[in-house]
């Protein structure tokens, strides 16, 4: 390279320069290098890309089936197991009934999957009381004949109602309505244990040293009849009974239904109190039921509460539930006369029933003390479908295409 096109190539301008002393040079290796930019341009030229190729979308389709889907459910097990509880007793297992029903045994969440049925359905009472007691017209329609009869009541709560067990209430032993005497409410209950031979729940008035008084005596004159005390309580407790009606009931082979209200650390020690007389077999619990509108809700989420909290291994809750289901009646929308559009209560108050005691069937509770036929009926239809899964028709089991 001669002078003058040194000099050319030197005078050109820096990015030329650079450009000219790589020309042919495949790599460049640079060290200790230091760049300083303060403006930096991409020149692309236009002939390296290809225009945009523009698609039309087609058209959607409105899908006319559904997508079938398979479905594998993932069973979870659980470390903990509800105590079953034998109520009633035949002359073989030293008692005089007809025959025996257990509870309890549940190991997973109450018909939670159709192949996880509890081993045991629920068991409905019908109630009765030792006297006469004011009841809605709805109510008192069927029982009228029979409301000064304890024992004709039960009879034909068992005969005509299909009642697996009958609830005698015994209110007038409350001091404040007749104040009867445990030798007098002794005497109604061998009545009732002589009409019917069925298992018996036999219910106080809620005094506490009243009931210690009834319920320790009754144990002793129906020794053997495995009946279901209702019920104990913290007030008991405090009163200082609750240890003569455990060891009324532990010597005379008697149930105690342990009651308290929404709260599960005062059933927990409800329970532990009775743990000092009695054996885990020996206790039911009630966690309080609460009419349809009043706070219903309460009462499904103790009960559920106290289900999961069981079979997750919490020993103190390990125990068969009841429900009062007949505390639907307490919400007078179940009974009063209201506005045409509400329906006739003839058919609002069975109803008001009904939906308390599913509601708390698919909570897990295990007995139900009940009053009206027709919600005896339906909730007895329901539960042997839930308790028979594969007995409900396929129309049923394909609810989903229902609608299309």
């Amino acid at each position: 390279m001669d002078n003058e096109e040194k000099k050319e190539k030197t005078d050109l301008p820096t990015p030329l320069r650079l450009l000219s002393l790589l020309n042919g040079v495949d790599r460049v290796e640079l060290e200790n290098v230091e760049l300083e930019i303060s403006e930096l341009e991409l020149f692309i030229p236009l002939g390296g890309f290809c225009a945009p190729t523009v698609t039309i979308p087609q058209e959607r389709r409105r899908p006319v089936t559904l997508a079938h889907e398979g479905f594998t459910p993932v069973w979870e097990s659980y470390p903990g197991k509800i105590q079953e509880v034998t109520l009633g007793a035949t002359k073989g297992n030293g008692g005089s009934r007809g025959s025996m029903v257990t509870v309890g045994g549940s190991t997973a969440p109450a018909f939670s999957a159709p192949e996880r049925t509890p081993p045991h359905p629920p068991v409905l009472a019908l109630d009765v009381f030792d006297m006469k007691v004011p009841l809605p017209r709805t109510l008192k329609a069927g029982v009228a004949e029979v409301m000064e009869d304890p024992a004709a009541w039960a009879r034909m709560n068992v005969d005509r109602f299909g009642a697996e067990m009958v609830t005698v209430h015994l209110m007038s032993t409350d001091p404040l309505i007749a104040d009867r005497s445990p030798r007098q409410a002794a005497k109604t209950v061998e009545e009732v244990l002589q009409a019917v031979d069925v298992p018996l729940i036999i219910g106080g008035c809620g005094h506490p040293k009243k009931d210690a008084e009834v319920f320790s005596h009754i144990a002793e004159i129906a020794s053997g009849e495995r009946l279901l005390l209702n019920s104990v309580t913290l007030d008991m407790a405090e009163a200082r009974t609750l240890e003569g009606i455990a060891r009324a009931a532990k010597d005379n082979g008697h149930v105690l239904l342990a009651f308290t209200g929404l709260d599960l650390n005062s059933a927990k020690e409800l329970n532990r109190r009775l743990y000092e007389y009695l054996p885990p077999e020996d206790i039911m619990i009630d966690l309080t039921t609460v009419a349809l509108g009043y706070g219903l809700e309460y009462s499904f989420t103790i009960h559920e509460r106290a289900r999961l909290a069981a079979l997750m291994g919490d020993a103190e809750l390990q125990h068969p539930t009841i429900s009062a289901s007949t505390n639907a009646w307490a919400a007078r929308e179940a009974w009063l006369d209201m506005d045409p559009m509400y329906g006739p209560r003839e058919i609002r108050g069975p109803l008001w029933e009904t939906l308390n005691g599913l509601t708390l069937l698919l909570a897990g509770v295990d007995l139900f003390m009940m009053m009206h036929p027709a919600a005896v009926n339906t909730l007895r239809s329901v539960a042997a479908r839930l308790m028979q899964p594969e007995a409900i028709s396929e129309p049923f089991r394909d609810w989903v295409r229902m609608g299309a």
